[in-house]
C-alpha cells in the first residue's frame, strides 16, 4: 500500500501539501482533484520518485513498477506500434539482454533471455499495443506510420498508450482525456475500470472520473482529505462537511459572545468577580474554530476591441496543409462580426490546420484568405504554452508582451490584470517553468485578453483548466 506519514512537499518557496496523512491500498482507484496549481502534479512527482518530501515521509512498495504519461510530444520516425511496445520496461530489457546475450555467443544467457522473454509476454505484446492503439481512436493504416507523421493530439494519445502498455503497479494519470474523442473515452474507461493496478489520475472531468474512481483526494490550502466516493459522492460529502464546519463555528462564535458579555458586564462586581474571571480562562482555553472560507472565483471580462471589421475573415476555395500536403481542401466561409463557430471533426481530420491557416502560421496552398481591416487575433493552443520561457515569470511575461503587442502599461497595471487570472501576490514572480499545466494555460489566456482582440481563435482551451 501507499502511506503518507505528516507529509510536506514545496514547491519553490510555496508549500503545496502540509502535514498529509492518507493511506491507499492496493488497487484502487483514486481520483486527485483540486484548482490548478494546488500541488496534484507535485505529489505525482512524488510519487514517482522526482521530488523528495520536505518534510514526514512517502512510501510507495519498493517492488512497484509505475507507470505514466509523458507530457512532451514526441518526436520520433519509429512507428507507432514500436513505440508504444517501448513503454513495456521488462520486454524491452528482456529484448536487451537477448541482444547483448547473442553477441556474446552466450548459450546460457540465451536461454534466460528468452525465459524472460516469455514472463514478459512478447508472444503477444504486439496485438495488446495494437489493441491499445485501436481502443484508442487508431485505424489499421496507421499502426506502422511514423510517430512523427501524426499531428499533436495523435501523439499525445500514443504516449497515453505507451504508458498503459507497461505492466504497472502504480499508474499514475495526469490529464488523460485531453485530446481524446468520445469514443476513445469510453474504451478508456472501461480499460481502466478492469485495469488492476493501483491508479491515481487528475481529471477535471466528472463524468470521467465518477465512472472510473471510487475514492476522491482532495487537495485544497496544502490540506490533502481522502473521501471514500468518486466525484459526485465527493461533492456531496464536501459540501456536508463545510455546512458542519460553519455550523460548529457560528455556534462557537455564539458561546464567545455569551461569556463576553457575562465578563464586560461583572468583572466589576466584587460578587461575580470570581465567576467572570473563571469565563475568562474559559475563553483563553477554548480552541477556535476557523470560519469556512472558500476560494476566490475566477472572473475576468473580455475587454471591448479598438474596431470591429465585418467581415473578419473571407474564405474563397482555401486549400490548407503542410508542404504539398493538402488537408483541408475548398473552403468557402465569411466569418461575420459576433458569430459563434464551432469546428468539429475526429482526431487528425485537419481542424488544427484549418486553424493555423486562419490565423497566419500556415500558407494557404490553395484559394484565397482575405482579412478585414483592423484584424487582431487572438489564437490559444496547446503549443502555445510550450513557447513560454521556463525562466520567466508571470509579470515578466505580461510586460514584454504589453510592449510587443500593446497596449502598454504600468507594472501595477498588469498585477492587477493578473490578478483576475488568480495570479495574485507573489505567484507574479514564481518562474513559470513551475507552474501547473492549468496555471500555464491561464497565463496565456491572460496574454490574448490583453491584447484585446476582435477575432478569438481558441484550439482545445479547456485542456488543463479546472471546473
Amino acid at each position: 500500500m501507499i502511506t503518507l506519514r505528516d507529509l510536506t512537499l514545496r514547491r519553490g518557496a510555496r508549500v503545496v501539501i502540509e502535514g498529509a496523512t492518507i493511506t491507499l491500498n492496493p488497487g484502487e482507484k483514486v481520483g486527485l482533484v483540486g484548482r490548478n496549481g494546488a500541488g496534484k502534479s507535485s505529489l505525482f512527482s512524488a510519487l514517482a520518485g522526482r521530488l523528495e518530501a520536505d518534510g514526514g515521509d512517502l512510501d510507495v512498495p519498493r517492488h512497484w513498477r509505475v507507470g505514466e504519461v509523458a507530457q512532451h510530444m514526441p518526436e520520433s520516425e519509429v512507428a507507432a506500434t514500436e513505440f508504444v511496445l517501448q513503454g513495456d520496461e521488462p520486454l524491452m530489457a528482456a529484448r536487451a539482454a537477448l541482444e547483448r546475450a547473442e553477441a556474446a555467443h552466450d548459450g546460457h544467457e540465451i536461454a534466460e533471455a528468452h525465459a524472460a522473454l516469455a514472463q514478459a509476454g512478447s508472444f503477444d505484446a504486439r496485438s495488446r499495443a495494437q489493441t491499445l492503439l485501436m481502443g484508442l481512436g487508431f485505424t489499421v493504416e496507421q499502426l506502422d506510420a511514423p510517430v512523427n507523421s501524426f499531428s499533436g493530439g495523435w501523439r499525445m494519445r500514443l504516449q497515453l498508450a505507451r504508458a498503459l502498455m507497461c505492466p504497472a503497479d502504480l499508474l499514475l494519470l495526469d490529464e488523460p482525456t485531453n485530446h481524446l474523442d468520445l469514443d476513445a473515452l469510453v474504451w478508456l474507461e472501461g480499460w481502466l475500470q478492469r485495469h488492476p493496478a493501483t491508479l491515481l489520475v487528475i481529471s477535471h472531468d466528472r463524468e470521467f472520473l465518477d465512472a472510473v474512481t471510487r475514492v476522491t483526494l482532495h487537495l485544497e490550502d496544502a490540506r490533502l482529505t481522502r473521501y471514500g466516493g468518486a466525484y459526485t459522492a465527493f461533492e456531496s460529502m464536501r459540501a456536508e462537511r463545510l455546512l458542519q464546519q460553519q455550523a460548529a463555528f457560528d455556534r462557537q462564535q455564539e458561546r464567545v459572545a455569551q461569556l463576553q458579555r457575562f465578563i464586560d458586564r461583572f468583572k466589576a462586581k466584587a460578587t461575580k468577580a470570581r465567576q467572570a474571571q473563571s469565563r475568562v480562562k474559559a475563553l483563553a482555553r477554548m480552541e477556535r474554530l476557523a470560519p469556512v472560507l472558500t476560494a476566490s472565483d475566477f472572473a475576468f471580462d473580455f475587454r471591448e476591441p479598438e474596431s470591429v471589421p465585418n467581415p473578419m475573415v473571407s474564405l474563397r476555395d482555401l486549400h490548407c496543409g503542410y508542404g504539398e500536403r493538402i488537408v483541408v481542401r475548398g473552403v468557402q466561409r465569411s466569418v461575420m462580426a459576433g458569430q459563434r463557430i464551432g469546428i468539429l471533426g475526429a482526431n487528425g481530420q485537419g481542424k488544427s490546420t484549418f486553424i493555423k491557416t486562419m490565423v497566419g502560421q500556415l500558407e494557404p496552398l490553395g484559394g484565397q484568405k482575405v482579412e478585414g481591416k483592423g484584424l487582431r487575433v487572438g489564437y490559444f493552443a496547446q503549443q502555445e504554452m510550450d513557447l513560454l520561457h521556463d525562466d520567466d515569470t508571470p509579470l515578466q511575461c505580461m510586460v514584454r508582451w504589453a510592449r510587443e503587442r500593446g497596449p502598454d502599461a504600468r507594472e501595477q497595471e498588469l498585477r492587477d490584470f493578473l490578478g483576475q487570472f488568480r495570479f495574485t501576490g507573489d505567484q507574479v514572480l514564481q518562474a513559470v517553468g513551475t507552474l501547473s499545466g492549468g496555471e500555464r494555460a491561464r497565463l496565456v489566456l491572460a496574454m490574448i485578453v490583453w491584447q484585446r482582440p476582435n477575432l478569438l481563435v481558441l484550439d482545445e482551451p479547456t485542456n488543463h483548466l479546472d471546473l
